[in-house]
Formats: C-alpha cells, structure tokens, sequence
C-alpha cells in the first residue's frame, strides 16, 4: 500500500495538490508504459464476479496516462455485455451511447479539455446508466475505505447523484496503477465510496 505524497510533517495534502502529484507521475508515462498493463487490466477486471457477470456495464474510454480500458471495453463487448459510454455535455454532465467496437468511436474536441473519443451512435441519455450492473469510474487514486479521488470535473459526481436519487446500486469499480491504492485520500462529505479497484496486482472489494 503506498502513501500520498505529503509534505514533510506528514500532512495529506489537499485534493488539488494531489491531483497535480499523480498526473504529474502519468504524464510521464510511455504509451508503452500504458499498453503493457491494458490487456493485464482487463483479464484482472474479469475477475470480479460483478464484471463477469453484468449484462450492461458503464464505461469510458482512457485517455493519456489513464490505465487503458480499450482491451476491456472488446473484451466485456466480446462475451455480449452491453458497453455505454459517456459522452460529455457542455455542462460537464453525462450523456451515454453504446459502444459497437473501436470504428464505433468518434474524436471530439471539447473547447478548454482535452479531446475524447466518444461514441459516434444514437445519444440514449442521461439516465441510460441507471440500468448499469457496474459502472467503472475513472479516477487518480483510492484509499484504504474504497474513497476515490477523481479529477475534479464533477460528471461523475453528478453521475453518481443520479444512481443515488433513482434507487438503483450498481458495483462501482475504480482501474487504477498499483501506486494509486493509498492509504488515504482526502476527502469531503459527499464523496461517495467505490465497492472494487481493479489494478495490475488484481482486484480488489472493499467492505
């Protein structure tokens, strides 16, 4: 189990600072670097009863640093999972269209982000991931109690409000690099916990 980067009286840093520490260690990465543990990645997700198992699974697709999902995302579509993933509204909101395999993709620029690959079918709404089994959150980091640090975006945020407000409880499942598994993150009142982690050790529930 790693610890956060703190300063040198031990402090845990506040959300931003460790933002900006992990990126920085994932923009360093190779693509490489990324390639060799996507395939891992996956076999490690299938091993989760959850994941093996759902009939729709909310996804997305990495990006940068990110631990790639692309070899889950064929693999989950391969068994006959129904893969949606997001595509992001000018209100950082989640839309959701289903994925069909890479040429199914679209390049979209969003001005003041970085550009995504989104799917280029039919849009089926916000509330399309209400009927996910398991909804796989990207993030920066997780801790001990299953608490994840996102990037700071808020979709998921909302995303997750939306689960909460319908009544519907989906596995939540993080994919991060083994270092991002700390002992604690920082956290606020509203952050939700996530059920699993899936790195390249394998994964992991929380209880």
């Amino acid at each position: 189990m790693s610890r956060p980067p703190s300063d040198p009286r031990g402090a845990h840093p506040d959300k931003r600072t460790l933002r900006r520490e992990l990126l920085a260690v994932r923009r360093a990465l190779t693509v490489d670097d990324v390639r060799e543990t996507e395939t891992v990645l996956a076999r490690r997700a299938l091993e989760l009863d959850a994941l093996s198992s759902a009939r729709t699974v909310a996804a997305y697709v990495s990006v940068g640093g990110e631990p790639g999902t692309g070899a889950l995302l064929d693999a989950l579509r391969a068994r006959g999972t129904r893969v949606l993933l997001p595509v992001l509204l000018a209100d950082n909101d989640l839309d959701w269209g289903a994925y069909d395999g890479p040429g199914s993709l679209a390049r979209v620029e969003h001005a003041g982000k970085m550009a995504l690959l989104e799917p280029a079918g039919p849009r089926l709404g916000p509330d399309a991931v209400l009927d996910a089994d398991v909804v796989l959150l990207p993030g920066l980091a997780v801790d001990v109690r299953g608490k994840r640090l996102g990037r700071g975006g808020g979709s998921y945020d909302r995303v997750l409000a939306r689960l909460e407000a319908a009544g519907v409880r989906p596995d939540l499942v993080v994919l991060l690099y083994d270092r991002e598994v700390l002992d604690e993150v920082p956290t606020e009142e509203h952050d939700k916990a996530v059920d699993a982690v899936v790195t390249p050790s394998g994964a992991r529930r929380f209880t």
